[in-house]
């Protein structure tokens, strides 16, 4: 008998959490917005995909909110904040060079600027059947009962674009 555990560790980490095609964001990264729930202004320095849709990262006045993008309006206006842009995109297949005994292959979920460097949110632990075998549980439901993220934020250097 062939063990399939592989191939569906595979394919739960280039199954888009998002479906099919991605959703578009509300702003752009870098974009100055205005938090209607704060009555602030900041810009956007991160976007992460959730249950929810897209939480967007706002850096206001030395805080730092997340928001998903019904509580935000864009000004059309960018930030120049870096020099340096993203080298990965959102939705883009990446090899995860640290991957330990899984699959390398991995969909960027989320992009934040932190210290001045961009950081490519990908998952990094699949998820578990329970005892029974009749339920999946995911990290989400980890995350729920006290467990850890599994998603890692990681650098340019950790990631190799997939090459088709």
């Amino acid at each position: 008998m062939i063990n399939q555990v592989p191939n569906l560790e595979t394919c739960w980490y280039l199954s888009p959490p998002w479906g099919k095609e991605i959703p578009p964001l509300e702003v752009s990264l870098l974009e100055k917005v205005y938090v209607t729930t704060t009555k602030s202004f900041g810009y956007c320095c991160g976007v992460e995909w959730s249950a929810k849709g897209w939480n967007y990262e706002i850096v206001s006045s030395n805080d730092n909110l997340t928001v998903l993008g019904r509580e935000i309006i864009g000004t059309g206006n960018l930030q120049l904040v870096t020099k340096e842009k993203p080298v990965f995109e959102l939705g883009e297949l990446v090899e995860f060079r640290f991957h330990g005994d899984g699959p390398p292959a991995r969909i960027v979920q989320g992009i934040q600027l932190i210290c001045d460097s961009w950081f490519y949110c990908i998952e990094w632990m699949s998820p578990g059947i329970s005892e029974n075998g009749d339920e999946l549980f995911t990290f989400r439901d980890a995350i729920a009962l006290g467990g850890t993220s599994p998603i890692a934020r990681v650098t340019d250097y950790d990631l190799e674009r997939v090459r088709l």
